[in-house]
């Protein structure tokens, strides 16, 4: 479980120090849209009140606290799960990466009543007008590599377990 708490707090971190950097740091909150890189990366404020990409941004309490009720949920089943399974340091390290993330947008709508989304990438003369933060990131590979690296085949085969 090592691996889990590891990612978790890396991820944690990484998310929280990257948004008090660039949003209140660099006071994106105000300027709305600083250029990092331009043609290819931005930091573009938005404030998200819905899931991915803003879907159900109602903005309303119910909604808020529906989110954080949800992420906190998943989040402990995940490390429940984890443990349950005896799952190994890759699969650990995945659902650190999803906790950690799925707790950074969780301290967000705390915070602020919303996620702050600041990273937006653009490339080859298509324009993203969405933005994402660190904890979407870990959320999105998190799960992605939860589901692409656990499961029956991951564990020991019944041939395997019996003598």
């Amino acid at each position: 479980m090592r691996a889990l708490w590891i990612t978790t707090l890396a991820t944690l971190a990484a998310d929280q120090v990257s948004k008090a950097w660039v949003v209140q740091g660099l006071d994106l909150r105000t300027l709305g849209r600083i250029e990092v890189f331009p043609g290819l990366v931005e930091f573009r404020m938005a404030w998200n009140r819905g899931v991915n990409f803003g879907l159900g941004a109602s903005g309303s309490d119910l909604m808020r606290w529906g989110l954080v009720a949800l992420a906190v949920a998943i989040s402990v089943w995940v490390i429940w799960w984890v443990r349950h399974e005896k799952l190994g340091a890759r699969a650990q390290i995945f659902a650190g990466l999803l906790v950690g993330g799925a707790l950074g947008n969780v301290i967000d709508r705390l915070l602020y009543g919303a996620v702050a989304d600041f990273l937006n990438v653009t490339c080859c003369g298509i324009a993203n007008p969405w933005s994402f933060n660190i904890a979407d990131i870990g959320v999105f590979a998190g799960a992605i590599g939860l589901a692409l690296f656990t499961g029956p085949s991951s564990g020991p085969t019944q041939a395997q377990k019996t003598p």
